[in-house]
């Protein structure tokens, strides 16, 4: 596996790989790697012929209150993991390198960009599309792998891809979960025991509404209120948001006519988490 910092060395390295003939595969990744990011990089190994996974902690898509200082970086833990799944290149750049002095540049999508988390976190999406695109073009991939637990990131950077033609294919990969049904996520590493059991009243409030939607109910409204009721039962852990909305664009949904998305987002303590399902009436 080759270990590089800078773009310059980035760009040529990969552009060899892709001068082999290979669908070259890309994992982008902010580290602290866990079984989640695990099976993004098995997916690409699978899919493609050689593979380069980016690890870097992208401080434009961190707010000022946010936990930019602490996010965790076990970097030599996460080498020697990428190193055992046959990763071809591991991108692990500075933020100097990748956010020259005086940089003005930014990609927004906009409208997106305001929705679910990018509503709670005012520029979270602003900070993402950049670095995203910036990664799209300095490795060139053939195919990027994200995840779906980050559903309102993929929405916003699959509108990205075709709004600006880039020639990528984007392939979303399944939430890899704890044996409780926890969405796995770097920063479950903040909770303590005793958050860590409330932080499972994501998963119950996802659970709820899929039991009811299975009941035959496609009223969002009363799909919502029962997933609420969850979390009346959790005082310590606090809703941000819980939503129904149309998958690429978004938008709210009043009634579940075709795959919707359930999106959630609760503070478990100070730490902020997300999970996800679709629900779809065909299935």
């Amino acid at each position: 596996m080759k270990l590089l910092s800078t773009v310059t060395e980035t760009r040529v390295a990969c552009r060899h790989e892709r001068a082999k003939g290979r669908r070259f595969g890309l994992v982008p990744t902010m580290g602290a790697l866990h079984d989640g990011h695990l099976s993004l990089v098995r997916a690409a190994k699978a899919q493609c012929d050689s593979v380069a996974v980016s690890l870097f902690v992208n401080p434009t898509q961190f707010g000022p209150t946010e936990d930019l200082a602490k996010y965790p970086r076990p970097f030599e833990r996460d080498r020697e993991l990428l190193e055992k799944e046959g990763v071809a290149i591991l991108f692990a750049p500075s933020a100097e390198e990748m956010y020259p002095q005086g940089k003005a540049t930014w990609v927004v999508v906009e409208g997106l960009s305001e929705r679910l988390d990018g509503r709670s976190r005012p520029g979270h999406f602003r900070g993402v599309t950049t670095v995203v695109s910036k990664l799209f073009h300095i490795i060139e991939p053939d195919v990027a792998f994200f995840g779906q637990k980050d559903a309102a990131q993929s929405a916003v950077i699959r509108r990205m891809v075709r709004d600006l033609s880039f020639p990528v294919e984007i392939v979303i990969c399944p939430i890899v979960r704890e044996p409780d049904g926890l969405a796995m996520s770097s920063r479950n590493a903040y909770l303590n025991p005793d958050e860590r059991h409330r932080a499972l009243a994501l998963h119950r409030s996802l659970k709820r509404v899929e039991d009811e939607f299975r009941g035959r109910e496609r009223r969002a409204a009363t799909l919502i209120a029962a997933a609420t009721k969850v979390f009346a039962q959790e005082p310590q852990v606090r809703l941000d948001y819980f939503e129904i909305v149309d998958p690429d664009t978004l938008d709210p949904v009043d009634q579940i006519e075709r795959p919707a998305l359930v999106a959630v987002a609760a503070y478990v303590g100070s730490t902020r988490l997300i999970d996800n399902r679709i629900l779809n009436p065909k299935e």
